[in-house]
């Protein structure tokens, strides 16, 4: 005699069939939340207030605000705070929603000279060409590619072979 079939099975295996739907649909929701993140320095505006030019030197500076993000290069001296929150959905790419970057210049005593504050506006953004770096020359195709350096090796002149005499006998 086969098993009796409870008269609550059918709505049970509906209201678990419901429940892994809604699971599986939050998970995949998840996916889409948005994910902040932050980078670089966090920028107290009462610390930086408080670096006053002509008063302060980089010694006080790096003692109220740390090391910066970045120092100046090619004789400028100038040290870079820069803070900035990203956001992407899922495995994208970040973008950078907010970037804020102060800049502290000296002169060449090492005493404050100026403070400049500067936002997103102020960040060039550079889009590659193309996914080939375009070089000078004419074009190879894919079997010059392969076999271009064929008889190239040790030739006279191209750095394989003996110039001015045998140097490895005595």
């Amino acid at each position: 005699m086969p098993p009796a079939i409870s008269p609550l099975a059918a709505p049970r295996r509906r209201a678990r069939a419901a429940l892994l739907a809604i699971l599986a649909g939050g998970t995949l929701a998840a996916g889409c939340a948005p994910l902040r993140s932050h980078s670089g320095y966090i920028i107290d505006a009462d610390l930086v207030n408080s670096v006053q030019p002509g008063v302060d030197n980089r010694q006080s500076v790096q003692q109220v605000l740390g090391t910066p993000t970045v120092a100046g290069q090619f004789g400028s001296g100038d040290w870079y705070y820069v803070s900035r929150d990203n956001r992407n959905y899922g495995f994208q790419t970040p973008k950078v929603r907010e970037q804020t970057t102060v800049q502290i210049s000296f002169d060449p005593q090492g005493t404050v000279t100026a403070i400049r504050r500067g936002n997103i506006e102020q960040v060039a953004s550079i889009e590659p060409y193309g996914k080939v770096t375009p070089t000078l020359g004419r074009k190879r195709g894919f079997f010059e590619d392969l076999f271009g350096n064929i008889g190239t090796v040790g030739a006279a002149g191209m750095g394989g072979g003996q110039q001015g005499g045998n140097r490895d006998r005595p």
